[in-house]
């Protein structure tokens, strides 16, 4: 298909000229005499470009331009005039007009202009392609209440400036987190550069945070960049920040309290303009009980608190993850896909999962590569997975341990016992009712409440 160029101008002699010399460049060609024409077109059938016109009886063309800009944000404009000033360029650009060409028309200029038009719109759709794929590479797979709880924290914390400390057990998907509120943030077009703190040894701490000068030290043979520097204006994300010797904690505190630091070896002081993402195993307010941790770092990080729950607290999302976690493994040999049986799901649900999610993952492939049979069953999980809980025990979700009362525990498990029920007999009231012992106006009443 050929792209479609909207020219929008009151003059007939432009719309007759551009038109032929466009068509004859391969373009399809639509033609309006007025901003308000040009607007219905747009409406019923969007182009991939508009030549607009400023000086036009009716709507002129700054007003189409704003109305275009409204409900077609994606549609590059090329504004044309024979009467062109610089604030009147100023203006059109600020409302997003691509590029300003004046009358008498350069036909190589208007190709150009074009061109170059419709090669940003295809990076653009890249970007956002590619941007929908990161976002889906690295969403948080679950509907269990804690999941719904952290997402919603996200979305709350994500198009913020505000620092965040993600604490959570290993193997909980902290990285997850950290990269979710970064692609929802307004620096998703900008690095984000991992630093993982358990690693790096106490003496090249300086060099990997702040880099360092050629000969600033033995080993020095070239300038390096630290990772503040490389991260811009994007994210900097410090993993397993508990993991960090007292002395480096010092050196990174006073760079994040004044928010600038010299490269070791260097006089240039530069600025720390990236958002400051923490994430830690280790419950850091013991960790400074035992004088292992500097307070003062912890509340400078700590500003949005981030809880990475445990998988044995969302038990109901192992169904899902298992399917995500199969699908992955066999994405590129369809002969291959498998399913898991009921009985191997709810073996799955009767475990502790110590290593949470990444533990499930490594079993998941584990299986997905032994298992020769197109369905996992329960003869297939291996040990410990497969010691089950006592015959007639029931797992417990023990994230009613988290509530602060009895009442408060029984609400929420009253809650998820009647939404399981209704969905279980198709939101039948009067039989979920008579099934689990209750008026049907007791029911009725407690959905609203759910519902409300």
């Amino acid at each position: 298909m050929f792209p479609t160029v909207l020219i929008v101008d009151d003059e007939p002699s432009i719309l007759k000229s551009l038109s032929g010399i466009l068509s004859d460049e391969g373009f399809e060609v639509i033609t309006a005499a007025n901003g308000y024409e040009g607007l219905k077109i747009i409406d019923k059938e969007p182009p991939d470009l508009v030549l607009l016109d400023i000086w036009m009886p009716g709507i002129d063309g700054i007003e189409t331009l704003k109305e275009i800009k409204k409900n077609n944000a994606f549609i590059h404009v090329i504004i044309i005039t024979g009467h062109g000033t610089i604030e009147t360029a100023v203006k059109a650009t600020k409302m997003g007009a691509f590029d300003f060409i004046e009358k008498p028309l350069s036909i190589d200029r208007v190709i150009v202009a074009i061109n170059n038009a419709l090669n940003f719109r295809r990076l653009e759709e890249e970007n956002r392609y590619l941007r929908k794929k990161t976002i889906e590479k690295n969403s948080i797979t679950g509907n269990s209440a804690a999941i719904t709880a952290l997402k919603k924290k996200i979305a709350l914390a994500a198009p913020t400036d505000s620092w965040i400390l993600i604490t959570g057990e290993n193997g909980t998907g902290k990285e997850l987190i950290a990269r979710t509120i970064h692609q929802f943030s307004d620096r998703a077009d900008k690095p984000m550069v991992d630093v993982n703190c358990a690693i790096i040894p106490e003496e090249l701490m300086e060099s990997e945070f702040f880099g360092h000068e050629k000969g600033a030290h033995k080993g020095a043979v070239t300038r390096k960049i630290g990772k503040f520097e490389l991260a811009g204006d994007g994210t900097i994300f410090l993993d397993e920040i508990g993991d960090m010797s007292l002395n480096s904690q010092a050196k990174i505190l006073r760079a994040l309290q004044e928010l600038k630091f010299q490269r070791v070896g260097g006089s240039r002081t530069l600025q720390i303009k990236a958002r400051i993402i923490s994430s830690t195993n280790k419950n850091i307010e013991n960790e400074i009980g035992k004088g292992k941790f500097r307070e003062d770092l912890y509340y400078r990080l700590n500003k949005i608190p981030i809880t990475a729950p445990p998988l044995r607290n969302r038990l109901e999302d192992i169904p899902l993850l298992v399917g995500t976690f199969l699908d992955e493994c066999t994405r590129d040999n369809r002969a291959k896909r498998k399913s898991i049986s009921p009985a191997a799901l709810h073996m799955l649900a009767r475990y502790l999962w110590p290593g949470n999610v990444r533990e499930l993952k490594n079993l998941i492939e584990r299986l997905a590569i032994m298992v020769e049979t197109r369905t996992v069953e329960d003869t297939d999980i291996p040990a410990p997975y497969n010691s089950s809980a006592p015959e007639g025990a029931e797992f417990v979700d023990t994230s009613l341990f988290g509530e602060n009362s009895l009442r408060e525990a029984k609400e929420k498990f009253e809650r998820e016992f009647i939404r399981r029920k209704v969905a279980e007999f198709d939101n039948d009231l009067a039989r979920t009712a008579k099934e689990i012992g209750v008026g049907q106006s007791y029911l009725r009443k407690k959905t609203k409440l759910m519902d409300s």
